[in-house]
């Protein structure tokens, strides 16, 4: 189901104001893909884009078309890991927002 502007510039404006929201969305849509989630995981990933820079940002810092990528996130995108990889780290250069990954024993 398509967002509605309202809605999108809701989640936008309190991106913007709140480094924690900011966070937890790029954490969320990043759980999503490890755990196998991947619709959930690509889509949680556009609506973080959409809330910080943009795609047309991306796109410059990517040089690669916007619609390119709205397509590799989009309802039947499939980005190849390499794809994935440069979207991610851009996302992490461009928002201040980085990952970081631990290793969890007996994690149910």
């Amino acid at each position: 189901m398509p967002l509605t502007h309202s809605f999108q510039e809701t989640i936008r404006a309190r991106a913007a104001r709140d480094p924690a929201f900011r966070e937890a969305l790029f954490q969320e849509a990043m759980q999503g893909l490890l755990q196998g989630d991947v619709d959930y995981g690509r889509t949680a990933l556009r609506t973080y884009i959409n809330a910080t820079i943009g795609f047309e940002r991306l796109s410059e810092v990517l040089d690669r078309p916007p619609k390119s990528l709205m397509r590799m996130f989009g309802p039947r995108g499939n980005p190849t890991a390499e794809n994935l990889m440069a979207v991610i780290h851009a996302l992490q250069k461009e928002t201040g927002v980085h990952l970081e990954i631990r290793a969890v024993a007996n994690a149910a």
